[in-house]
């Protein structure tokens, strides 16, 4: 679809600057918002309504954050092509609700690396469900908005206004190519930080 509706929005972020803004701008023109650990803390000091992804999943953050979005109930509602009847047909009979848009920004592992931390404390920053929803937004980027960074929120802030509430397709491919370029940079640093420690 040309103009996609933002109705329903995920929230995940390591970088909170310009969160509360962009949320509320959100929160204001009627977008449910979704999110998980400090994020949904952030968000809910801030007096905006937030419902945690652990009432989405039916099922509590576990192993310490490792394992919190990736379950049926978030990517089903990611991945579902809305142009499809089959896909909207499985999210009925589930009971499965679509996002429309995923905000998310990764663990620093950067940070980590720069901090000479030991290989099993280093692979803990190691994103695994941040770039897994990244990743699977920008493939359906024909049904839903990715935003990788929150230099891009007043890119989205201005098309959302100006299409009442509704993503352009070309916002939506560009927003799509910057998230795949991070996360190809995000595994690069990785890739080079394991070759060069010792296990």
């Amino acid at each position: 679809m040309q103009l996609l509706p933002i109705r329903r929005a995920i929230l995940s972020v390591t970088d909170k600057s310009g969160l509360v803004e962009f949320a509320t701008f959100l929160s204001q023109n009627g977008v449910e918002l979704v999110s998980t650990g400090g994020t949904k803390k952030k968000l809910a000091d801030a007096g905006l309504p937030v419902i945690s992804v652990s009432q989405v999943t039916g099922f509590p953050e576990i192993m310490g954050g490792r394992v919190k979005t990736l379950h049926p109930n978030v990517h089903a509602g990611v991945l579902a092509d809305k142009d499809d009847p089959e896909h909207l047909k499985t999210l009925k009979d589930l009971k499965i609700k679509p996002f429309d848009l995923i905000c998310v920004n990764l663990y620093d592992f950067a940070e980590a690396a720069r901090k000479n931390l030991g290989l099993k404390d280093a692979v803990e920053q190691i994103d695994i469900g941040g770039p897994t929803m990244l990743r699977a937004a920008a493939k359906n980027f024909h049904s839903i908005l990715v935003c990788p960074d929150p230099a891009d929120y007043p890119r989205i802030i201005e098309e959302l206004a100006a299409n009442a509430m509704r993503a352009p397709l070309a916002l939506r491919k560009d927003m799509a190519a910057k998230t795949f370029a991070q996360t190809s940079r995000y595994d690069a640093m990785i890739t080079e930080y394991l070759a060069a420690h010792e296990a």
